[in-house]
């Protein structure tokens, strides 16, 4: 046997063509080096790119540094499928800056830069507001993460146009496919055509030949999905339905690190259910993070209703600042989807509102879900939800004990330490305490 790791000098078509070449030669592997420079290269390569035989396509992967990009469109467009990977700035324990942003094209400039100030002075005087209560509800080794727990619940009250700045890793197929969508995203059209111009230049940077490709996926014909959620809505926040009763045995392959179930898969793949949410854009942002659980989420002009979500903790202590705070974001929001279109107003909405997603796992992926979600130290509103499903679950004959936070699936296979976080231990022996009785504060 005898393997070699690709440096990283290759471009991404001579890997698709050595690759293709390779399934029909006997003798050999055919190496990128060889495939370069073939004189049939790029007539293989467009052929088999047209007949749909992409997997050649998939080896190479593009690691982009974004800065700049409002929240909304990594929303709509980066984080909304599978094939992806990122490590985004975070808003829980980072501290936000009025100078990050995004301004529609079409809009009142001097407005909107009110508008925003004014939200931001909301989010800082959250901060400050909200410190000395997490102070006081966090255990004493705790007590120093009082500013972090403040700002996370602040971060409800920016708008989805806060910009980003991330690594983001696709594949070339995925690239194209953001080229070939980006004309028919139901929201931040302009910025989406502003991102897909400077992917394509920087396509076209590491590998000349990639452009016929290019051109044909801006010629490709897609379309926005249109979804009917009434007849999928509830009075609940969440119903879960369809579920296939098919249980499982729990081993250590779902306590463990790497998550060997991911590789090792058993059982828990043929059991699934499907999910009506209403969560808010900070949550399903999180949300996302579980690629192997997809979901619809239709255009927000299609669902879109004065629906938001209030923190608990807010809730007890300054509600009528987070409603006033809230409804001016609203009143300006309706008013300027009237003044340049919905889908560039989209951007003054803030992360708290509310909208609908239907979400499809099976027993596999929500195992692992289930586990990173019901940790006391996860956000709290994808916390809720989850312990939800998990208890619709429960209550359809599903056996919960790999829908449990890491701390009690390690206890109950004997895994030490119990919580595997470390010095981010929340404070709180979960793996003693049955699912019942789980409740948090913050």
């Amino acid at each position: 046997m005898k393997i070699k790791i690709l440096d990283l000098n290759y471009k991404p078509t001579d890997i698709a063509v050595g690759s293709a070449r390779s399934c029909y030669y006997g003798k050999k592997i055919v190496t990128p080096e060889e495939a370069q420079n073939w004189e049939k290269k790029n007539e293989l390569l467009n052929s088999i790119f047209k007949a749909g035989h992409h997997t050649t396509l998939q080896h190479y992967h593009f690691t982009i540094l974004i800065e700049g990009m409002s929240r909304h469109l990594i929303w709509r467009l980066l984080h909304s499928h599978m094939f992806y990977n990122s490590e985004q700035v975070s808003q829980r324990y980072a501290k936000m800056r009025i100078e990050n942003f995004y301004m529609p094209k079409n809009a009142d400039e001097e407005k909107w830069r009110e508008y925003y100030v004014n939200m931001f002075k909301y989010y800082d005087e959250f901060c400050e507001k909200l410190e000395p209560i997490m102070k006081e509800k966090l255990p004493k080794f705790q007590k120093h993460n009082a500013k972090k727990k403040a700002q996370e619940m602040a971060r409800y009250l920016l708008p989805v146009g806060m910009k980003a700045h991330l690594y983001h890793t696709i594949n070339v197929i995925t690239a194209l496919r953001y080229i070939s969508v980006a004309n028919v995203l139901p929201e931040s059209k302009i910025e989406a055509k502003e991102f897909i111009t400077q992917l394509e230049k920087e396509m076209l940077r590491i590998d000349e030949n990639l452009k016929p490709l290019i051109e044909f996926a801006k010629k490709e014909k897609s379309i926005f999905p249109k979804i009917d959620m009434q007849k999928y809505r509830s009075e609940k926040n969440v119903k879960v339905f369809d579920i296939i009763n098919y249980d499982f045995e729990l081993n250590s392959n779902y306590a463990g690190v790497l998550r060997t179930s991911n590789l090792f898969l058993d059982e828990s793949l043929l059991g699934g259910f499907n999910s009506y949410i209403k969560l808010s854009f900070s949550a399903d942002a999180q949300n996302q993070r579980h690629r192997r659980s997809p979901a619809i989420r239709p255009a927000i002009k299609d669902i879109y209703k004065r629906d938001f979500y209030i923190p608990p903790i807010i809730e007890e202590n300054l509600l009528d600042e987070y409603t006033k705070a809230i409804n001016y974001s609203y009143e300006f929001f309706e008013e300027e989807s009237k003044n340049i279109g919905f889908d560039e107003a989209i951007y003054a909405l803030t992360n708290a509102h509310n909208i609908e997603i239907l979400e499809k796992d099976d027993f596999n992926e929500f195992a692992h879900k289930a586990q990173m979600r019901l940790c006391y130290n996860a956000q709290q509103e994808i916390f809720d939800i989850v312990y939800e499903q998990v208890k619709q679950l429960k209550e359809y004959g599903v056996k919960i004990d790999k829908f449990l936070p890491p701390c009690a699936v390690r206890f109950k296979e004997k895994i030490k330490p119990y919580c595997p976080e470390g010095d981010r231990f929340c404070g709180i022996k979960v793996w003693k305490l049955d699912f019942e009785n789980y409740k948090r504060d913050i």
